[in-house]
This record gives C-alpha cells, structure tokens and sequence, in this order.
C-alpha cells in the first residue's frame, strides 16, 4: 500500500514537472513554442517601452506657429456657414459681399497652430488654414528663438503650405517616411502644441485609413486616436522610427479620440511643387462625375464599382474634344481600372498637364477608348461655371445645384435638392427665415431635383399664393419655410 501511494506521488510530480517545462518551452524558446515565435512576441509587445527617445530627437524640428490676421466680419449666419476652400481668390467673394457687407467690421484675429522643419534652410510644413490670409506669421523654435515667417506657398484643395524662416544657424529636420505602408493598429505619435502647450507629445495608434471627412476633393485621411486638438494643426504624425507620414490636420468637434492627418505620399508632390514654383498645378478633363450606386448600376446592366459615370461635360474641355459624353461610364484611365470618382480625381489630378491619356468608356455596353490631352485645373473658373447654374427669383433667394465646389463651402453632405448660396436683404425670403445653407427638397408638395424645375414651380405660383418650403438645415433637421409670393 505504502508503495503505491509513493508511486501516486512519484507520478504525479512527474505530470507537474513535464506540465511547467511545457509552458516554459511556450513561452520562452524559440523553436519550440506551441504558439509560432513571432507570433508570441507580437502578442507580449502590445505596447512600446517608451516613446522618450523618439521625442527626444524629433520635438526640436517641431514649430510653433503664431498667426494675426485682419479679418472682416459678417452676421451670426454668415460666420457659420461662410468657409471659402479658395481664399484670397475666392470667385464668390464680390457675391457673398453684396449680401453680408452691412456687417463689415475689421477685427484682429490671433491663431496659434505647428509645423515641422523639412531643410535645414528654414522651410516648414503646416496646414494651409494655419496661415491663410494671416498678416503677420511667426515661429517659435523648441530652443525659445523666434522668426518672422512668409508663405512660399499654399494648396487650399488639400490643405498643406510650406513657409520659409530665415534662421542664423543650420536647423535640425525631421524625415519624411511612407504613410502607403502604414497598417491600421500601428503606433503613432503626434507632436505640436494644442491649445498653445508647445511640444506636447501624445500617442495612439491608426485607427482608419482613406477616410473621406468632406474637406475637399482630395480627402484621403489617416484617423487616429492620438490625441490631436485645436493647435496641432500642422504638425507631424509620426511612426515609431520618427519619420513623420502625417500632417495632423482636422478633429470631429466633441469627437474625442479622433483626429485625421493628411498622408505624406500625398503631401510629398505638393510640397514639392510649392518649394519649386509656390503653386500647384494639377489635371483637368473638364467632365462632372459621381460614383455608380447600386441601382444605376443595374440600369446601366454592369457590376457595382466598375466604374464612375459622367453627368456632365463641359464644352471645349479636353474629355468634350475627344468625344466622352454625358452617360458614358469611364472604367480605365491608361489601363488602370477606376472604381470611385474620387480614384479619377486623384489620377487625373497627378497626370502632368499636357500629357494625353487613355480612357476607356462603356457607351451603351460598348467599349470605346478615347486619348485625352489633360488641361490645367483652374478652380476658379470651375467655381464660376457652378456659380452660372445658380438661379435668384422675385423672393430674394438665390439657389444652386449642389455642387462639391458648393458643397465644400457650406460644409455639407447632402447630395439631393437644391441649396440656398444668398438671401436678398429686406426680401420675403430673409423675412420668411430662409438662410444661406438651407436645403430646399420639396416646393408646395413637389419634390425638387434641379435649379431650373424649382424655377419653373415658383414662376407658375400665382402671385398672392402660399410658397411652403421643406428644407433641411444642418445640424438641425427639417423645417417648413412659409411665404406668400
């Protein structure tokens, strides 16, 4: 009896002895872990030691940004919804001028935001909106010392300009990486000085990419979780090896834990070109277009994401020479397949001006190719040609088809209806409550879908009768607008 319980023992030390060499081999030899090696470090280094170094070497490169610019101020409704994308060249300005210019008061206006030195010379990256129309710019350094700043150049479309310091010594640079092998879950570490507290250091990870926010036509953002607020803007995102493959750029207001930062690969062209000629010059193939939903795509008898249609082409353009026509379904440029309206943009876009494409077409389920010399985007005349299509009647109300041009500078989403761009001072509709921004979708019952059918139903409104309005309003809801014609 006394042997076989020594033996229990005996047996049972062995189970517990061969159990813990088991989990030792696991965990720590290589080569024998039950889990593959790399995979067990990968899961162990969740988190990185430190970020002391990388912020040790990559602060003095960071800037402060301090900006005073005159601004002339407007309305309650005019501050809100007035966001001009053109700046200074802003083809609406003399419009929008004769509506809100009873309110025209000069007032200073002190911004702070960052940036990061990419040449030794002097030459800082930030946003465009850091320094847009500012009078005086001025940098700080991480060592206290302070510069006068001008702008070299700026791209409002993306919201990227470079400015130049003249420094008395040598500056220290950060390198630019690549944001195209940047992987969602990645950590990354934001520098610049949120509400003015420079230098401030945060890190999170990449939590989206290829994120479209409705800046403009060129979104393409990194979200992270990294904690980026009112002052950051401009200032490098970087990755673990200190190279920066972001420009901290916009937040979701009351959306902690979320920022967005403009690639690098995006940036690395324009930022170029701004060093090189202070400007940016992109293609143009002079076509309007929108993305194929599921339901156009079934009319059109062709998968879903094959391509993006052609509502419109604009005469003596390069597509409407060459022969595209509205309802032609582009599906390749140079052999690349197209599949958002946004890819088209992005490619036409980086195609050198001058320089001819191919691009392939469904035209009543047929294939045609056309070759297509790209022109220069000149975003002042495309902003006049949507202007054009905008419309005034005797209610004092001036609409628009909503354009993105239109849609940018009001800030929305909306893609159906027509848009108030102005309000007659002293007219019915001002009266009535109408303000610029308002979407109208429906007159008197009647769903509206163009400029000229809203026109065509208030003309045909004897006079006297009741003009009821279904708007949206953003960041508010639906409302009725009532007046009498």
């Amino acid at each position: 009896m006394k042997q076989r319980t020594a033996c229990t023992k005996i047996i049972k030390k062995s189970c517990f002895l061969i159990c813990a060499f088991i989990f030792y081999a696991a965990c720590f030899i290589p080569g024998t872990s039950l889990i593959p090696y790399a995979e067990a470090r990968k899961t162990v280094n969740l988190v990185p030691e430190n970020f002391s170094e990388l912020a040790k070497t990559a602060s003095p490169s960071v800037v402060n940004i301090r900006t005073v610019k005159t601004t002339k101020g407007g309305g309650r409704v005019f501050r809100h919804f007035y966001q001009s994308p053109f700046g200074q060249d802003d083809p609406f300005k003399d419009f929008f001028d004769k509506f809100f210019g009873d309110e025209q008061k000069e007032f200073k206006q002190r911004s702070l935001g960052s940036g990061f030195i990419i040449d030794k010379k002097g030459y800082i990256v930030t946003n465009n909106h850091v320094v847009e129309n500012a009078d005086e710019i001025q940098v700080r350094l991480k060592d206290g010392k302070q510069y006068d700043a001008e702008i070299v150049g700026r791209d409002s479309n993306t919201d990227i300009a470079l400015i130049k310091i003249n420094p008395e010594h040598e500056l220290p640079v950060v390198e630019l990486g690549n944001s195209e092998d940047l992987e969602v879950g990645q950590w990354v570490v934001a520098i610049g000085s949120p509400f003015g507290l420079e230098h401030t250091v945060t890190a999170g990870i990449v939590s989206a990419k290829g994120r479209v926010i409705g800046s403009g036509p060129y979104d393409d953002f990194i979200q992270t979780d990294a904690s980026i607020n009112p002052g950051n803007s401009g200032g490098p995102l970087l990755n673990l090896n200190g190279r920066v493959i972001g420009i901290n750029t916009a937040i979701i207001a009351g959306g902690q834990g979320i920022g967005f930062a403009i690639p690098i690969d995006l940036a690395k062209g324009i930022i170029e070109q701004l060093k090189q000629s202070g400007e940016v010059i992109r293609g143009w193939l002079g076509v309007a277009i929108q993305d194929l939903s599921k339901e156009l795509s079934e009319y059109y008898g062709i998968e879903q994401n094959q391509g993006i249609l052609v509502t419109e082409v604009f005469p003596g353009d390069p597509a409407a020479k060459a022969g595209i026509r509205p309802e032609d379904i582009i599906i390749e440029i140079n052999a690349k397949p197209i599949t958002t309206s946004r890819e088209l943009t992005r490619v036409i876009a980086d195609a050198g001006v001058g320089d001819t494409v191919r691009i392939k077409v469904l035209r009543n389920s047929t294939e045609k190719t056309f070759d297509v010399k790209v022109a220069k985007r000149e975003d002042s005349k495309l902003a006049l040609k949507s202007l054009k299509q905008s419309q005034e009647n005797e209610l004092g109300i001036r609409v628009s088809e909503i354009t993105p041009e239109i849609a940018n500078r009001f800030n929305i989403s909306e893609s159906e209806g027509i848009i108030i761009i102005g309000i007659e001072p002293g007219s019915k509709g001002q009266e009535a409550g109408a303000q610029p921004g308002d979407i109208i979708r429906e007159v008197n019952h009647t769903f509206i879908k163009t400029v000229d059918q809203y026109t065509e139903i208030i003309e045909n409104i004897p006079e006297g009768n009741p003009v009821n309005m279904f708007i949206r309003r953003m960041n508010i809801g639906f409302l009725v607008i009532k007046m009498t014609k």
